[in-house]
């Protein structure tokens, strides 16, 4: 999978993904959280991206024409994305239309034959501290320095491997991870639980409704 900085241009492939994620927590007995039409809204996610900090997940799909390592991921913002490999040798362009090696050759193309096809799979929003919402908790943080925030993350249920690809490269931009979810969302408190997150207590959006918070 490929992690790369939201544009405004995505929103209309984000759409299904939201309302996807948003079909798993009604199968799953969540009723409420997200349940306004429409969520999130569009000024919404444009804000996140505004910040630099709206991400979509992609997923590849790779012709035998052409072929990355197992461990290729694209994760790191710039003026180009860094591919993580273990010879560290190759970058994708910034408008995501090719990946050179360290040689200057190009070994693929996207949407080219023998290409990669890319789709997006996934979003969240990785923001810096503070966040407002934080200032008050029924409850302690576990640290008082500086804290990546992460929201809306919203991917399809049949891809697998979100949530982990999401934490760990928020963790590779922060310390200190800070999270919150609906208590009805018992498929987000199984994964934040198994990826090392503490529960720490409750927080209130500006609306007044309560989230359970968590930080590692």
């Amino acid at each position: 999978m490929v992690i790369r900085p939201a544009t405004p241009f995505d929103l209309p492939a984000l759409r299904p993904v939201f309302e996807a994620a948003k079909a798993i927590m009604r199968a799953d007995g969540n009723l409420e959280q997200w349940s306004a039409p429409g969520f999130p809204p569009e000024d919404l996610l444009l804000r996140d991206i505004d910040r630099g900090g709206g991400y979509v997940i992609l997923r590849d799909e790779i012709s035998p024409r052409a072929s990355l390592g197992r461990d290729d991921k694209v994760i790191t913002p710039g003026d180009g994305y860094a591919v993580n490999r273990s010879n560290g040798s190759s970058v994708i362009s910034s408008d995501g239309s090719s990946v050179i090696q360290s040689n200057g050759s190009s070994v693929i193309s996207s949407g080219a034959e023998g290409g990669v096809e890319k789709s997006i799979v996934g979003y969240f929003a990785l923001l810096p501290s503070p966040e407002p919402t934080y200032d008050v908790i029924d409850g302690a943080w576990l640290t008082d320095g500086p804290y990546g925030v992460i929201h809306r993350m919203a991917s399809y249920p049949e891809v697998h491997g979100i949530f982990s690809t999401v934490i760990n490269y928020a963790a590779t931009r922060y310390a200190h991870l800070r999270i919150d979810t609906h208590r009805d969302n018992r498929i987000m408190q199984h994964l934040i639980g198994k990826h090392g997150f503490t529960y720490c207590g409750i927080i209130w959006l500006q609306d007044g409704t309560e989230r359970l918070a968590y930080e590692r």
